[in-house]
């Protein structure tokens, strides 16, 4: 009976006028259980009244809905619009919640955002969804993954939250093995399975965003130190303009008379921050300091001795 009284309620605020008959077909009861059902609606305090005339029937008020949800058009809408988003995203479960609030504030989502999860081939899309499942369930995962000293380990961990920064996914977890929280970047990740065990999130998980913000920067699972950060002054030739203004921030960019550019960093040098130079090729080169120069001069002389073999 519950399920039939929020049914009716429910049609009502959708269709606005509906026959006592038309919901005795629907409900495959009779008229008679139908103006029952309506009599403990108002008993409850929802305001049915019956409409006489052409077009005629059951109706709710025309500010019950309002008034019941006390927010404005403007802000249904935006929770119309973030359903949107979060359906961007992959979890099409949520679809059937967004037809159904819709039509419950009787207007049309704007779909402003579009977002592709899948990889060029479609593989990874899965992945994502198995993501969000763990975490809203609190499902413990297991996958293995590829270290930055490319050793992979088998790890298991409570996961928090999906991050997207720096052009990159990233899964924030607590690690059993690290017994901590750390960011695993998601194109490491292989064999990501579902385990049965449901986890009690820990205080750990309460990191401070700063120290996850300095993991970001080198794409990293572990948050070590052992790399020195220094400020680096790097020319890049205005032909890259378009990857320049991609990477860098504004603020560190100065546009030389020439059109070039000169970049200032402040970065935690690593494989990450080296690679990313070097994928410049001849349109960039390191002016300062003097460390960071040679180290590009050894990286580039071991990468011509491989084809020297």
């Amino acid at each position: 009976m519950i399920n039939r009284l929020l049914g009716i309620i429910y049609i009502l605020m959708n269709r606005g006028t509906v026959t006592a008959t038309e919901l005795a077909q629907h409900f495959e009861v009779s008229v008679r259980t139908i103006y029952r059902d309506i009599e403990s609606l108002s008993i409850a305090g929802i305001p049915v009244y019956t409409k006489k005339g052409k077009n005629g029937g059951l109706c709710l008020t025309e500010q019950f809905v309002l008034n019941k949800m006390l927010i404005t058009n403007e802000e249904q809408q935006q929770i119309l619009s973030a359903l949107v988003s979060v359906q961007e995203t992959g979890a099409l479960a949520e679809q059937k919640i967004l037809q159904k609030l819709g039509e419950f504030f009787r207007t049309e989502p704007v779909n402003w955002l579009a977002i592709d999860l899948s990889d060029w081939s479609g593989t990874r899309k899965q992945l994502y969804e198995d993501i969000k499942i763990a975490i809203l369930t609190r499902r413990a995962v297991q996958f293995d993954y590829y270290g930055q000293n490319s050793t992979m380990q088998k790890r298991i961990a409570e996961p928090i939250q999906l991050i997207f920064k720096e052009y990159t996914w990233y899964l924030k977890a607590f690690c059993r093995e690290r017994q901590a929280v750390r960011l695993f970047k998601l194109f490491r990740m292989k064999r990501f399975v579902m385990l049965e065990e449901i986890f009690v999130p820990q205080d750990e998980h309460l990191t401070e965003e700063k120290e996850m913000q300095e993991m970001l920067p080198s794409e990293r699972e572990d948050s070590h130190d052992d790399n020195a950060s220094a400020v680096v002054m790097l020319w890049i030739d205005k032909k890259e303009a378009y990857r320049v203004y991609d990477r860098f921030d504004e603020s560190e960019l100065q546009i030389l008379e020439d059109g070039n550019f000169l970049v200032h960093l402040d970065y935690k040098m690593d494989d990450w921050v080296y690679g990313m130079i070097l994928s410049f090729g001849v349109s960039a080169k390191v002016l300062a300091p003097e460390s960071v120069k040679q180290e590009i001069k050894r990286r580039i002389g071991e990468m011509w001795q491989q084809y020297q073999e």
